[in-house]
């Protein structure tokens, strides 16, 4: 099977980028894992796809080497920060992809351009060979046209690794065995969070609500659930008002202690023009990161920072274990909890480019899961009415149950009337 490989994971002997200037003419030393298990299973590595800077942003437009466009409407994104990967899988131009999700980089991304987008469990698959945004939420998974392709290469690439120590060592089931079993009974919890929030600007400008035709197609997909035998909940997650800014303060913070290494030293872009070792330092990363990377690194900086730590970095911690026990508690009643993947549709290119908050907005649904280390999938749920582009449907499971998620996801894909 042929497959695209995103432009942060590394492939030996073949150039990786993250997207970024940075890292413009650095050659893989070795395979990632995921990649290594691909090659032992026989898949065949087209080349690499375009992504935000190291995987900063939920649009592609971040990339030091150019926009990815929506195979749709290229004059739209196709979501980020997979981008890349999810527009060759829609543009027919690969079997499936490999992306990687630490807020929503796979599933927004296969919303967007009308894909399968998989997240697994954090620990499920190696990220050795992963370049690191955020270590405590980034997790490699599958981009593919169909549920059950996601579900064979998951079979691939999953399971314990010695070189990552995240990884749980859990038996891995033959995730297609089950897949085409029907999900009567399933108990599908609907949390009203989700739909309480008003829509968006009809001006397209910054809100945090979920937009009218989002709303549309993905309640009926939850009708069509019911519809097949599954028996839809209301569930709440009050702290789901809280994960964005806590994703936003931690994620920073992680950014900042990874990207420490790229020093213009050790290996990536070097300044020619620095006299002195501290001159190197600073030009070379002045030169080589673009402004979403050194926001980033600012703000987690600041947040780690004496005197400044507790009231942001520790707080944001102590979110995070509520919106995991939100899920926990959740998960009592409910098999598979749904709902929207992004508040809205593709944009236009450029549209909210100069506005970093309205981008990050965009993950409000995506990073709950990251957070909580749990599965997610997206799969597409028809057209919107006003953009005429694909509306992509959340269903998120319990840890390490992948299976019942991708069950639940396939029997959904074969009863929805909608085709890309």
């Amino acid at each position: 099977m042929p497959y695209a490989l995103k432009d942060n994971i590394l492939f030996e002997n073949s150039l990786t980028t993250a997207g970024s200037k940075i890292l413009e003419n650095y050659r893989a030393s070795f395979d990632a894992t995921a990649v290594k298990k691909l090659k032992t299973a026989g898949a065949v590595c087209l080349g690499k796809t375009n992504l935000d800077e190291f995987a900063m942003g939920t649009s592609t437009e971040n990339s030091a080497f150019g926009p990815t466009k929506n195979p749709h409407d290229t004059s739209r994104v196709p979501g980020g920060s997979s981008g890349g990967s999810a527009a060759a899988v829609a543009a027919d131009l690969a079997v499936f992809a490999l992306g990687s999700d630490t807020g929503g980089s796979i599933r927004q991304p296969a919303a967007f351009c009308g894909v399968i987008g998989l997240k697994p469990t954090y620990g499920r698959v190696s990220r050795h060979g992963l370049i690191a945004l955020a270590s405590s939420l980034d997790q490699i998974g599958p981009i593919t046209k169909n549920v059950y392709d996601a579900a064979l290469v998951l079979n691939v690439i999953a399971g314990h690794d010695k070189f990552d120590s995240t990884t749980a060592k859990n038996e891995i089931p033959d995730y297609t065995e089950n897949i085409n079993k029907d999900i009567k009974g399933l108990r599908v919890g609907v949390p009203k969070e989700f739909f309480a929030v008003p829509s968006v600007a009809p001006d397209g400008g910054r809100g945090e609500g979920l937009s009218a035709e989002v709303t549309e197609k993905v309640r009926a997909a939850i009708s069509r659930m019911e519809s097949i035998g599954c028996k839809i909940v209301d569930i709440s997650l009050p702290n789901f008002e809280y994960a964005l800014a806590t994703y936003y303060i931690i994620v920073p913070s992680e950014v900042s202690a990874n990207l420490s290494r790229y020093d213009g030293i050790r290996y990536g872009h070097s300044s020619k023009s620095a006299d002195t070792l501290i001159d190197t330092y600073f030009e070379s990363r002045a030169e080589g990161l673009g402004p979403e990377p050194k926001r980033r690194v600012m703000i987690g900086a600041y947040a780690l920072s004496s005197g400044y730590y507790d009231a942001y970095y520790l707080k944001a911690q102590k979110v995070r274990r509520l919106i995991k026990n939100d899920f926990d508690s959740a998960f009592e009643k409910v098999d598979i909890i749904v709902g929207p993947v992004s508040p809205t549709t593709a944009f236009k290119i450029g549209e909210k480019s100069s506005d970093p908050l309205a981008l990050y907005l965009e993950d409000i649904y995506t990073v709950p899961v990251n957070l909580a280390g749990l599965p997610g999938i997206s799969i597409p749920c028809g057209l919107g009415k006003e953009s005429k582009m694909p509306v992509g449907f959340q269903m998120i499971g319990k840890p390490f149950e992948e299976e019942i998620l991708l069950r639940a996801a396939h029997q959904l894909e074969k009863n929805l009337e909608f085709r890309i």
